[in-house]
């Protein structure tokens, strides 16, 4: 069926959609729980915003009808854990080898010698331009605070902020060793202070290549003391690595509960958490459902790094075991995380291709519901975001609407020909081409 978005319309009901009940906020009776499949509904669009939202067709009510043919509509994504400073820096500094360690020590000598904030703007900017134009309403970026780069990438990412408002909402997180908050508390000083300018998260790398010890402990009870006393949340990169040093998730935890920490905490990667034992492994779980730790997963990049050995296939999928957390109660996301640099080579911030990828790395599919929340309202929540991620009447028309009318059909394909809508008008918007980047990569 061919479909036109009206072009001048103020007010029309958006007929024959197809959308996830488990996105849908429209007064359902307290204590119903939503089913998994996909349902008809109609939404009454006016002045910009979702006025009605009808499950099955429209009214007959005089008003002009559109008819979606049963087209998906989804709600505009969250992007949890992203790296916007590194991003789009592969033409220049690819990873030599693939492996965690060949990224590190590329980006490190790339941060050293180019991310000035001209560099550092243009890549933010060029990402979130992409990410626009594939529908995402949220992201929450890391930003390497080490050395030179914490008075750099901060006030950068503030003026980027200020001039995404009202299109993109935007977090920024430090991204540090976690050894830096005890070895070098100068620096982790002016770390806090950005933070405070900024309205930043507090996070760290809290695996580092050496097994778990009292100074772990100790800087956690740092960083967790200095969150209570001035109402940061958290949010760490954990075990990203398939060795049996990797433990650091537990002893988070466990700080968590000693402090009583009663903000957002969020755990990203979590690789090795996969490969314990099935003990070890529940012991752990339940401890992040005490702790209220939750957990994203990124699995395009940890499917990309982990067990990459020359000459020799992957054993492993390098994912965190959501399943079994998810069964815990434990809150379970899945996200970007890099693109187009030395962690991982591809990527566009597309949160369609993220859950699609997601669906085949992590068998998303089979299960008793379609994990959509993966994406929306489970990161929407932990970034204090709850408006984003549902259709909820009274808020504003913003929609991505697909050509497919499933979710298998929506998984098939790229849904490149998708169209995002804002506020009831369609976007003209289209991803930026490469060829913009060519500059900053001489």
């Amino acid at each position: 069926m061919t479909f036109q978005w009206p072009p001048r319309a103020d007010e029309f009901w958006l007929d024959n959609l197809s959308l996830p009940e488990r996105l849908v906020h429209a007064g359902r009776p307290e204590g119903q729980a939503p089913d998994d499949r996909l349902k008809a509904y109609a939404l009454l669009l006016q002045g910009g915003k979702i006025a009605r939202i009808v499950e099955g067709r429209a009214p007959a009510d005089g008003r002009l009808h559109v008819d979606a043919g049963q087209r998906l509509a989804m709600p505009l994504f969250v992007d949890i854990h992203t790296h916007l400073d590194k991003g789009h820096i592969f033409a220049r500094s690819p990873n030599p080898d693939g492996t965690f360690f060949g990224a590190r020590e590329t980006v490190g000598h790339d941060r050293e010698t180019r991310w000035d904030a001209g560099d550092v703007r243009a890549r933010m900017s060029f990402a979130l331009r992409a990410a626009y134009a594939h529908g995402t309403g949220a992201i929450r970026t890391h930003l390497d605070s080490i050395g030179k780069q914490i008075g750099i990438s901060w006030p950068v990412f503030d003026e980027v902020r200020a001039e995404w408002r009202g299109r993109i909402e935007l977090q920024a997180v430090c991204l540090m060793p976690i050894v830096s908050v005890i070895d070098v508390p100068d620096e982790f000083e002016a770390v806090l202070r950005q933070i405070r300018r900024f309205g930043g998260i507090l996070g760290a790398v809290t695996f580092l290549g050496e097994r778990p010890d009292a100074r772990l402990d100790a800087a956690l009870d740092r960083m967790i003391e200095v969150a209570k006393a001035e109402g940061f949340d958290l949010d760490f990169h954990v075990d990203e690595s398939a060795s049996p040093d990797a433990r650091s998730l537990e002893r988070i935890a466990d700080a968590l509960i000693r402090h009583r920490f009663t903000g957002r905490a969020l755990a990203g990667h979590c690789c090795s958490l996969a490969l314990m034992d099935d003990g070890d492994r529940a012991r752990v779980i339940g401890k992040l459902g005490e702790a209220g730790l939750n957990v994203v997963s990124l699995p395009m990049c940890n499917l990309y790094l982990q067990d990459r050995q020359s000459g020799r296939t992957p054993r492993w999928r390098g994912v965190a075991p959501l399943h079994e957390l998810d069964a815990a109660g434990v809150s379970t996301m899945v996200s970007s995380d890099n693109t187009r640099d030395p962690f991982y080579a591809y990527g566009d911030l597309d949160a369609v291709e993220v859950f699609r990828e997601a669906t085949r790395i992590l068998h998303f599919d089979h299960a008793s519901r379609p994990w959509l929340e993966a994406i929306t309202t489970r990161p929407a929540a932990q970034m204090r975001l709850d408006s984003l991620g549902i259709f909820s009447e009274g808020q504003a028309a913003d929609l991505v609407l697909f050509e497919a009318r499933t979710l298998n059909e929506w998984l098939c394909r790229p849904q490149a020909d998708r169209r995002v809508i804002r506020n009831g008008k369609l976007l003209a918007e289209r991803p930026p081409a490469y060829s913009e980047l060519d500059s900053l990569s001489v």
